[in-house]
């Protein structure tokens, strides 16, 4: 069997193109473990199909008028939106309703883990990092501040590691602090306090 026969080519395009460019987008917006290339041929010709069934009025309308024939360039138009452009549409909106606190009952929510959940948001934070032995870091998560993301093992870089006081509370960054990275197979907790710069965190 040629792929790249005239007829195998364009079946492949239609089929195969638009429901991979969701697959992609999708896997941009909610990052996710890696699937088998052979399953992602069968779920990028199931979101093909999907993408066609929302677009069946259009094309239904475009077919009976003959529009291929009397609006060639408008028809044009319509294949390469229905090829590229409306997966794109389709991944943003299926990620959208996933998101949506109404439907968490029925559907999954897009972010798979609390870590993507809360880091994503790009928010900044004080945080007391707590360990298995029970030692602390406590430093600001900033705008230079970073947090992996899935599927990448979760790690965080604080920006500036700061000294707690006796109550818990920030008292100072420590001497020259250019941050920390930490790993999260030696973490038992993570708390978050909201971010008042003049205040300088938790007192």
């Amino acid at each position: 069997m040629d792929i790249w026969e005239t007829n195998k080519l364009v079946l492949f395009i239609v089929f195969v193109i638009p429901g991979f460019i969701s697959i992609k987008v999708h896997g941009l917006l909610s990052p996710g473990e890696p699937k088998d290339s052979s399953k992602q041929v069968i779920d990028a010709v199931t979101y093909s199909c999907i993408n066609y069934a929302l677009l069946s009025w259009a094309i239904y309308f475009l077919a009976i008028n003959n529009w291929s024939l009397t609006h060639q360039y408008f028809y044009a138009g319509f294949c390469l939106f229905a090829l590229f452009v409306f997966p794109v549409i389709t991944a943003y909106g299926w990620n959208w309703l996933r998101s949506i606190q109404l439907l968490q009952n029925s559907i999954p929510h897009p972010t798979g883990k609390p870590w993507d959940y809360v880091f994503k948001q790009r928010r900044p934070y004080w945080v007391i990092v707590t360990f298995k032995n029970g030692s602390k870091v406590a430093g600001r998560y900033g705008e230079r501040s970073f947090a992996s993301s899935s599927p990448q093992k979760e790690q965080i870089y604080l920006e500036e590691t700061w000294v707690l006081n006796e109550d818990g509370g920030f008292d100072r960054p420590t001497c020259q602090t250019a941050g920390v990275i930490i790993t999260a197979d030696d973490i038992t907790s993570v708390e978050l306090l909201e971010y008042y710069p003049k205040e300088g965190g938790r007192k």
